[in-house]
């Protein structure tokens, strides 16, 4: 279909009247604000091939992206981003004062003490499936009105529906553990039964594997047709981290102490789960043309969508789509961002062991550092940014602490996010700008293959020093804690590390300033609760062990 892409974002009158459609569960509704006040027919909604498409698929990737607290995968707080980043060693948000303490939200995130009332799991909870009920809706609408499409047109663009929906379990896969499948709108959660986490995953790699022929090949991340769109080269990514955290997404009873062994683990195709993690990698390389940029910063530039790096991102025009990105704003100090005609919130800081594993403070600087982290005195446009009293601002990365309180450095403690090059025409802040956000890129690509290789008894180290060449640092050799301290310096700021940690058995044990809890060594604290509001709609549902 050679529809612009622009269409893909605009919500027009009947968009917005297909997302009033009931979705058919009193879970979901309340946390739907959709509520126009006229209403089209749904004849009158899909009346016509670009129609079915705007309305049917199109629509399901303004939720990429989004724009309030726990809504779309990054940009916005509260959501997959934060529970994927602040339960990690990578970075915190101390309270500061009176400022960052939120109900002790941020503090039950960095500690583990979150419970099944958290607002932020059950807010994502339902954000994930909220999409995954539309894209329910869209298949089932596209069935409807098939007559309108042409035989391929209908099924590549269910194969696109499918594959969405399909992500987005592996989201809930991942945070969550077993959880109910659901693929009709005809089932109500309230008799959604819970699938086994291996049984789950084997659904989610099937449906995968199922719609990848049907695809598009085109990259995602490039302005066209397909942009910011699910194609053959994201289902290979979601596909090749399905299969590098398959001993950990295939293990049915994770507070056991054992786990399924990747070389043992047989997939679909015959190989073992390091095998197959290693094939998609390469797909993605000699199939789909991803390389590694020449620059490492190009991949977050103001004007990112040219990459060759960058697989699967969330499309951001200031003056077009609504989704947000927090994160630079919400990091720097008030008089950081001020310089830049913004606003700031002072919050966001990475921890002293992060800080660390990039050798700051050493003559052995990793020089990723600088790129990722505002520290030491701050300057823009050659200006010394200056503290209310005068003094020049100075970010402390060494000194940051989960309870910043009454501390001398309470305001400047701590390293901040620089990842994202500043945009000074975004809108909002800073939060409206014209960097696409990354969501896959091809470094990971190369780190996962690494980290397969060498648990499966290889050597990784071709692939794990390509991605540290890049940036001038010297060779290493592939060792897991040397791509886990790669991932970090490679990857920070970019909602993997949780994940990370989960997948090399040490999210449950005390890093940095975090002890482990006494009732951890389970290692329940792996997943997330289920909200105590679906246990309750659906006793048949089990809580997570632990919670």
């Amino acid at each position: 279909m050679n529809i612009m892409i622009s269409k893909l974002f605009t919500i027009s009158k009947k968009t917005v009247c297909l997302l009033t459609i009931c979705f058919g569960t009193s879970l979901l509704i309340g946390c739907l604000d959709e509520s126009p006040r006229d209403r089209l027919s749904e004849e009158e909604v899909f009346d016509s091939a670009e129609n079915l498409f705007i309305n049917a698929v199109a629509t399901l990737y303004n939720h990429i992206g989004g724009n309030s607290d726990s809504q779309g995968l990054q940009g916005t707080d509260r959501g997959v981003y934060d529970l994927q980043t602040f339960s990690s060693d990578e970075a915190m948000i101390p309270t500061r004062g009176g400022d960052w303490y939120d109900g002790g939200l941020w503090q039950s995130l960095y500690l583990h003490t979150w419970n099944s009332g958290c607002s932020a799991t059950n807010d994502t909870w339902y954000y994930l499936y909220k999409v995954i009920v539309m894209c329910n809706q869209s298949l089932e609408h596209m069935e409807k009105y098939r007559l309108l499409l042409s035989k391929m047109q209908f099924e590549e663009l269910s194969a696109e529906v499918r594959a969405l929906r399909a992500m987005y379990y592996s989201y809930l896969l991942d945070l969550y553990g077993r959880v109910p499948y659901i693929t009709s709108t005809d089932i109500d959660f309230s008799e959604a039964k819970q699938m086994e986490r291996s049984e789950l995953f084997n659904t989610i790699y099937k449906e995968l594997t199922d719609v990848f022929p049907i695809l598009s090949s085109e990259h995602s991340n490039l302005k066209g047709e397909y942009y910011g769109r699910i194609t053959k080269p994201v289902v290979c990514f979601v596909l090749a981290k399905m299969a590098l955290n398959a001993e950990v997404w295939m293990d049915d009873d994770w507070t056991d102490g054992v786990r399924p062994n990747g070389k043992t683990l047989v997939m679909p195709s015959g190989r073992n789960a390091w095998e197959e993690c290693i094939y998609w990698c390469d797909q993605l390389s000699s199939e789909f043309g991803y390389k590694l940029e020449d620059d490492y910063t190009a991949n977050f530039a103001v004007h990112n969508t040219k990459s060759v790096e960058n697989i699967f991102v969330i499309p951001m025009e200031p003056n077009t789509f609504t989704c947000t990105f927090n994160y630079l704003f919400r990091s720097r100090h008030y008089n950081h961002g001020a310089m830049y005609g913004m606003a700031s919130e002072n919050g966001t800081s990475a921890t002293v062991s992060t800080v660390k594993t990039y050798g700051y403070g050493t003559d052995k600087l990793d020089n990723r550092f600088d790129l990722n982290f505002f520290a030491d005195k701050v300057v823009v446009d050659d200006k010394v940014v200056t503290l209310d009293n005068g003094q020049p601002l100075i970010y402390e990365p060494l000194l940051v602490e989960l309870d910043l309180t009454g501390q001398p450095y309470e305001d400047t403690a701590g390293a901040r996010m620089s990842k994202y090059e500043v945009d000074r025409t975004a809108l909002s802040d800073g939060k409206l700008q014209d960097n696409d956000i990354v969501l896959f890129r091809y470094a990971d690509v190369l780190l996962m293959k690494a980290e397969a290789k060498v648990r499966n008894g290889e050597d990784g180290s071709n692939e794990l020093n390509q991605v540290r060449n890049r940036v001038d640092m010297e060779d290493r050799v592939a060792t897991l804690d040397n791509i886990l301290d790669e991932r970090l310096m490679e990857l920070a700021w970019e909602g993997w590390r949780r994940q990370d940690l989960i997948r090399f058995d040490k999210f449950h044990v005390a890093y940095d300033q975090r002890p482990q809890l006494a009732s951890e060594v389970d290692r329940h604290t792996i997943v997330f609760p289920i909200p105590a509001r679906v246990i309750a709609l659906n006793p048949s549902n089990r809580q997570n062990p632990g919670y």
